[in-house]
């Protein structure tokens, strides 16, 4: 049995690889060619900001994006672009997190997606925020 690998026509739809680009919500995707198993895609930034809703001071962490893709991939560089439009929001941690989640669960249909945000110091108070979205009940759990 030949196993796929990425192809031309996999690139067709993939504008910002390669490319100078400018940090947005566009989150590119390819197709996956082993939908027929699940496997865990974990992308993790460790530069991500963005700012208090109050204070408006930048707040840091490390985002780690867990998911099981069904049809389609994110594109690794769309996703940092993506994750850049954050750094002038002024947000809370949690809600930040959900927004994550619910934008990738929109755009690439996954199985099954995590996001963990872990915030660096503010206060002497470090928080970590989880949300989990499962397309079926206890699907996967890490």
């Amino acid at each position: 049995m030949a196993k796929r690998l990425t192809t031309k026509k996999d690139l067709k739809n993939l504008s910002l690889l390669g490319k100078d680009a400018s940090p947005q919500k566009k989150l590119e995707l390819f197709p996956n060619h082993h939908a027929d198993r699940d496997y865990v895609i974990t992308l993790r930034s460790a530069e991500f900001t963005s700012l208090g809703p109050v204070n408006r001071q930048p707040d840091f962490a490390t985002i780690t994006i867990q998911y099981i893709p069904d049809k389609f991939i994110v594109e690794s560089k769309s996703m940092k672009l993506y994750l850049q439009t954050f750094r002038d929001q002024e947000t809370f941690y949690e809600h930040v997190v959900n927004v994550i989640l619910d934008d990738i669960v929109a755009e690439v249909k996954p199985r099954w997606c995590k996001v963990t945000a872990e915030f660096a110091v503010r206060g002497g108070i470090t928080m970590t925020v989880e949300a989990e979205y499962s397309k079926r009940k206890n699907h996967h759990k890490t």
